[in-house]
């Protein structure tokens, strides 16, 4: 079952809504730097995830950047898709294959089948995974009136429950992991842009997100840190409805005692992470910042730290200030 239905339901409703666009400066989403470039030969990418979270326009935005995309290939022909890439070379760059669970009793070891084909292939293999909440996949279901793949007898819930064991490993193994909540499909569709455009980076591409803890951990992050032991600018009469991103705010709250050295110190200690995923060739990080709603303190604090980190080698920095303008 494609969940490509289910997308283009919501697109309508979200496009009424520009509460969680971050293509604008003013909305805290910056683009990304413009990395350097690897002579890789070709490239193999496995999209996977939750029904409901988007697969399907991440195809289509993946097929507008020049992949060659294969949906709904069963794990067994992984390894025979990579012996076509491996032959194809140069005449098929890059190719993206989604594998998930509409395959039924074809969608069969998945982990295993991802291991063999990163041990076996030259290309450099990736996963992706789509992730979303229970309700925002609920929802998005119910909109469309079908059912989950794995429902059976159950209920919606049910079939997610299901569907998120089945993935755990996949989950696990994933190099970067996006999820889609609070995406719509234009938004969803730039942040694969973003991702995938340059995609022969030699380094690490790092996300940069503030947060606020009161709207939910990030479900994408790799590492979270909490700056909340900062005084809160919100109790500054003449500070409240400014934000991070302004100088009277950044100021006050890099001046608070502690701050400046945070910020310094967690460079400092970001600087052998981002070396150790170079080896290990994990080329994406998202690390978030969290405050209480996401509006001053891990706003100016990300925009400080994406200062320090580009300063690193072979590191690209993109700031996303998730939950800015939601109050």
């Amino acid at each position: 079952m494609s969940d490509s239905n289910a997308e283009h339901e919501h697109e309508h409703e979200h496009d009424s809504s520009d509460r969680h666009e971050h293509d604008s400066p003013e909305q805290g989403h910056e683009p990304p730097a413009t990395p350097a470039r690897t002579t890789q030969q070709h490239d193999i990418l496995i999209v996977t995830g939750m029904s409901g979270a988007g697969r399907s326009t991440v195809g289509k935005a993946l097929e507008d950047l020049g992949w060659y995309v294969v949906d709904n290939l069963p794990t067994q022909m992984l390894g025979p898709l990579t012996e076509l890439a491996d032959r194809a070379g140069e005449k098929i760059p890059k190719i993206a294959t989604v594998v998930d669970v509409r395959g039924g009793r074809f969608f069969t070891d998945p982990e295993q089948a991802v291991a063999q084909v990163r041990a076996s292939a030259s290309a450099r293999v990736r996963v992706l995974f789509l992730e979303a909440t229970d309700a925002v996949l609920v929802r998005r279901f119910e909109q469309v009136r079908r059912p989950h793949p794995l429902q059976e007898d159950g209920t919606l819930l049910d079939g997610i429950g299901r569907e998120r064991t089945r993935l755990s490993g996949l989950r696990d193994a994933a190099d970067v992991i996006i999820d889609t909540s609070d995406l719509n499909i234009h938004q969803l569709a730039n942040t694969v842009t973003e991702r995938f455009a340059e995609d022969h980076f030699v380094g690490v591409q790092v996300t940069l997100m503030s947060f606020g803890f009161k709207y939910g951990l990030p479900a994408d992050a790799d590492m979270v840190a909490d700056v909340r032991f900062i005084p809160n600018p919100y109790w500054v009469p003449e500070l409240r409805p400014h934000t991070g991103l302004d100088a009277p705010v950044s100021d006050y709250v890099l001046a608070q005692p502690g701050a400046r050295s945070f910020v310094e110190r967690y460079a400092a200690v970001l600087e052998p992470v981002l070396a150790g995923y170079q080896r290990e060739n994990k080329r994406h990080a998202t690390i978030a910042i969290g405050c209480t709603g996401g509006k001053h303190r891990s706003v100016a604090v990300v925009a400080e730290l994406a200062n320090l980190l580009r300063s690193m080698p072979d590191v690209a920095v993109r700031v996303q200030n998730r939950d800015l303008g939601r109050e």
